[in-house]
This record gives C-alpha cells, sequence and structure tokens, in this order.
C-alpha cells in the first residue's frame, strides 16, 4: 500500500523510496505491480498500466531525478542538468488522457504516458509560484518532500497522522524524562 502526504502526486512519487538517509531505505517500487497499483492509488489512472519490467527501471530513474531537482531547490541549487534533461524529456511524452464516459470520467494510461503527467506536474510546481512552498518533513528518518498550503506556512511534517504524531510522542517522552529527575530529587526527605 503507497502513502499520499505530500499534496500532490508528484511528490508522492519522489516518496516512494522511504527513508532515504537511512541505511537501509525502503523502495516501494519493486515490481511492475508495485508501479502499477502506485499509478492507480494515486489517482493518476483509473485502470491498469500494464507496467514492465522496464517501466519501474524508468520509473525510479526519473523519481530520482524529481528528488534531484526538488531538493536542490530546497537547498538554493541550481537545477542538475541531467536531473533536468531527463524531467523534460519526461514531460515530452504525451500525458495520460481524460475521457468522457458514460459512467463519468476515466482515465487510462501507458506507464509512460503516467510518468508524463507526473512530469508536467513537477515543472508546474517548479516553475510556478508552490516551487516557494515546498518543504521536507521535520522527522529526521523521514525525507518527504511536500507543498506547505497551510495558514502562515506553518506544517512540520509530511503527514500528522504517521510523522507529526511520532515527533510529538518522542517530544513529551523527553519532556517526561527531563522532568523525572526532578521530582525524584525533591522527593527525598
Amino acid at each position: 500500500m503507497h502513502a499520499f502526504p505530500c499534496g500532490t502526486p508528484a511528490l508522492d512519487f519522489v516518496g516512494t523510496l522511504r527513508a532515504r538517509r537511512n541505511d537501509e531505505p525502503r523502495e516501494m517500487l519493486t515490481t511492475p505491480e508495485s508501479l502499477d497499483a502506485w499509478f492507480r492509488e494515486s489517482g493518476l489512472v483509473d485502470g491498469e498500466t500494464h507496467c514492465e519490467p522496464s517501466d519501474v527501471t524508468e520509473g525510479v530513474a526519473f523519481r530520482e531525478a524529481v528528488y534531484t531537482l526538488v531538493s536542490g531547490s530546497l537547498a538554493g541549487k541550481d537545477h542538475d542538468a541531467d536531473a533536468l534533461a531527463l524531467v523534460n524529456l519526461t514531460a515530452r511524452e504525451p500525458s495520460a488522457i481524460p475521457q468522457l464516459t458514460p459512467a463519468g470520467r476515466r482515465v487510462e494510461a501507458t506507464p509512460r504516458q503516467a510518468l508524463s503527467s507526473l512530469a508536467r506536474e513537477v515543472i508546474h510546481i517548479l516553475s510556478g509560484p508552490e516551487g516557494t512552498l515546498l518543504k521536507e518533513c521535520g522527522r529526521p528518518e523521514c525525507t518527504q518532500i511536500y507543498i506547505d498550503r497551510s495558514h502562515g506556512s506553518r506544517r512540520e511534517w509530511c503527514a500528522m497522522e504517521t510523522c507529526g504524531n511520532r515527533m510529538k510522542a518522542a517530544a513529551y517522552r523527553a519532556r517526561k524524562r527531563a522532568a523525572e529527575p526532578r521530582k525524584s530529587a525533591s522527593a527525598r526527605p
């Protein structure tokens, strides 16, 4: 099951490699089925994209290019030329195609079309006002990058349900541990 805490599928796709800075990051895109499931669960497509092993390789390379660009943007660096070239090349492909059916809207796509839709979203984010709203999750083990659309830009975590709760629980335990020596010292006769 995939997670979607970042406010946009393009950044959620970057989050398919979890805990990047850990000794053993957790790769979520390991099979064609996992990539197909991500496309579907993200809402990018409504059906199967029929991914092949080569699509996983392309998807991971694209994801890493996007991570290079957004993390560089957060650090105030110029765009990496290779990452920029790959994102632009991916965006040149036709994107996912929405169709109107008797049952409503349906989006079908090949893996390349799905990646193209993500690439176009990355370009939109990094070239527009949302680029200034990018933040990395405040939990040190997490490396999710999200768009902070909160009032006053006060959001600290990719998701309150996961990282926010963990950070608040850790802060509570730290405060409790810090207060214990004082209590035991003042309780002595």
